[in-house]
């Protein structure tokens, strides 16, 4: 992604596009005269007079395209019932699944050979049992006809090699493979609806799985008669326990023991600076000599800071406080019904730009290494182009931690995001004025409901066994809301429209952004088993070809990849550095030829954060500076993220 060419006011142009916007902007150079006028109107190419036609007097122009009517206004009627719906449905939209199965449907029953060869399928899917059946008779350890796919955990227990149960588990994997047969590879099908059919047939499929029942279940049988029902007995105590909590709103058992300030979140700072929408923490140093650059984080405020900072043993805070540098941290306000107006640009202008604001009053003219993470990753890089754009030269390098900028191969959350399911989320929260913390989790466990949703109740309802919680998943059940402005122009915007990596964001109405005017250093992580910043999506960050740019994939998920302190059993990682203007190279490559590396990428960042300082320590700063109105509020972790 060149940098756009820029105007005598020094704005950039629009044509600071990607490079792949911008090589289909040279395709249609020389359009069709329909295709140009569709293309003029919605102000994808640039008006050039042509000429009239050959009957129309030269003196009057051609009459200009007729603008596509606009959707009528919701009525208060409609989006009541929508959010009515809503409290039955998930939040799911269920004119978007009816969508999916009428395309899915109208083109399966016109593709007769289709048909014929899913019944085919399934006659040699029927042999083939019939086969395993009569073998594993008089040899239970014979080959199984089909095996489990790699990341499906459920049937590997001995127990279920054995008979009945080998046969309940070959079965249910059969059928599997033919209902993925059935819904995908149908032509006409659009991509979209075809992924959503597949995904609400492996969603009905895992409800009917031989391990959700006592009496298929070989593990759980043998320890109800081990224990004489006694593990039914403590799974219905732990069912009423969580239903009582669910429905008094509740955090789950041992969440008292992860409290903010007490035992989590217990780096030592003060609260620097306060506005309607963050509290700007400053961390104590514990060194006697600091970096010059002083380093800002930019969490998501999907869910509260802490997880940077969460017990002592597991604190990136703290990692980088120990190791000599000044560390400051948003922490998000957790917004109400009154907040329903909240947009974008309010995150972007009360939430970087005044943080950035209250750290050059605190250590006066340093540059700032900026950590987003998610969708403060999101934010950070709107914030990092924005600032370019205006020549600000505040930061110094830019860190994205599992943070998406094309949202184009976001994966399975992706599903949920069309015209259809947006207008039914904006109705439930134009109600609300907001989205609940449970509505988001509620898609998240959708999307691994066989670990979240049918192997919990296997673990605690059927064999009676509970997992404490720890602090990473007491944070996880810490949640927050999102107002509603925000997050419809985040999920229409970002998500839908690809606005941001494409060229076409604008930030306060202003001049589109342009990710390739970034002008700082970039390291980014992403994780191998995100499934909410897939990290092959996370890599379209290398797109950006005139960005310096250090790319980091680590083992583990969304959030326990990223909390990955030194000392922690398993944890390994590849990393590349791809110097500005060098070739891209695709991800699958990349992968096969980046070095694995064993342990925490936390050094491999520390290392690249001293690698751009200036080169010299400094004392540490004040804390705050009472004299440029920034005193000391209060201790860390401050109020906010106190909020429920």
């Amino acid at each position: 992604m060149r940098k756009p060419s820029k105007s005598a006011s020094g704005a950039g142009s629009s044509s600071g596009a990607p490079a792949a916007t911008r090589a289909r902007r040279r395709a249609v150079a020389a359009p069709e005269p329909a295709l140009a006028v569709a293309e003029v109107a919605r102000g994808q190419l640039p008006v050039v007079a042509a000429p009239p036609p050959v009957l129309a007097p030269l003196s009057v122009p051609a009459p200009p395209p007729a603008a596509a009517p606009e959707a009528e206004p919701p009525t208060p009627l409609d989006r009541l019932l929508h959010a009515g719906l809503a409290r039955y449905t998930l939040g799911l939209s269920p004119a978007s699944l009816w969508l999916a199965y009428a395309d899915w449907a109208i083109h399966f029953w016109s593709s007769p050979a289709k048909q014929q060869q899913l019944a085919q399928k399934g006659y040699r899917k029927a042999l083939r049992f019939a086969n395993y059946a009569m073998r594993a008779v008089t040899d239970p350890s014979c080959e199984p006809c089909i095996e489990p796919l790699p990341q499906d955990s459920r049937f590997r227990g001995e127990a279920w090699k054995k008979p009945p149960f080998n046969l309940f588990q070959q079965w249910f994997l059969l059928n599997q493979q033919w209902w993925h047969s059935a819904t995908t590879g149908i032509r006409g099908v659009s991509p979209h609806h075809e992924q959503l059919v597949n995904f609400m047939a492996r969603q009905a499929l895992d409800m009917v799985s031989p391990v959700n029942f006592v009496a298929t279940n070989p593990e759980v049988l043998q320890a109800t008669l081990a224990e004489g029902g006694q593990n039914l007995a403590r799974g219905a105590t732990n069912f009423w326990a969580d239903w009582e909590r669910e429905a008094g709103d509740k955090p789950p058992i041992g969440a008292e023991h992860f409290r903010p300030g007490e035992t989590v979140a217990v780096t030592p700072g003060a609260v620097v600076y306060r506005n309607r929408l963050i509290e700007l923490i400053q961390y104590s140093p514990t060194t006697s000599e600091v970096q010059a650059e002083p380093v800002l984080f930019v969490p998501a405020w999907i869910m509260k800071y802490y997880i940077l900072d969460l017990s002592p043993g597991n604190s990136l805070v703290k990692y980088l406080v120990d190791h000599g540098h000044t560390v400051f941290m948003i922490s998000w306000r957790n917004p109400s019904a009154e907040d329903r107006d909240l947009g974008f640009d309010d995150y972007l202008h009360l939430g970087v730009l005044e943080a950035l604001k209250a750290i050059g009053a605190i250590v006066p003219g340093a540059k700032v290494d900026a950590v987003g993470y998610c969708l403060g990753g999101t934010l950070l890089a709107i914030a990092a182009s924005y600032l370019a754009q205006q020549g600000d030269k505040t930061l110094n390098s830019t860190t994205l931690f599992a943070a998406q900028t094309d949202f184009t191969e976001a994966g399975e959350l992706t599903l949920f995001i069309d015209d259809s399911q947006l207008n039914f989320l904006e109705d439930i929260m134009w109600e609300q004025g907001y989205l609940d913390s449970k509505q988001m989790a509620g898609t998240f466990q959708l999307l691994r409901s066989s670990d979240l949703i049918w192997s919990r109740m296997v673990h605690e309802y059927l064999m009676g066994r509970h997992t404490p919680l720890n602090d990473l998943m007491a944070w996880n059940a810490d949640g927050t809301r999102l107002p509603y402005k925000m997050h419809s122009q985040y999920l229409r915007e970002l998500f839908l429209n690809n606005d941001l990596f494409e060229g076409r964001y604008k930030v306060d109405g202003g001049e589109p952004i342009s990710l390739g005017d970034i002008n700082t250093p970039l390291f980014v992580v992403a994780t191998e088993k995100d499934h909410v910043a897939p990290w092959r999506s996370v890599y379209k960050i290398n797109l950006l070809d005139d960005v310096d740019t250090t790319f980091v994939l680590t083992s583990g998920g969304h959030n326990a990849g990223i909390v990955s302190e030194p000392g922690h059993a398993g944890r390994r990682y590849r990393v590349s550095h791809r110097p500005a203007g060098a070739h891209y190279v695709g991800p699958d490559s990349w992968r096969e030829t980046a070095k694995v590396e064993q342990g925490s990428w936390w050094p491999e960042w520390l290392a690249w954060l001293d690698g751009r300082s200036q080169g010299r320590k400094v004392g540490p700063p004040s804390m705050g500076a009472p004299d440029k109105g920034y005193p000391a509020l209060a201790a860390a972790p401050g109020s906010y993220v106190l909020q429920a």
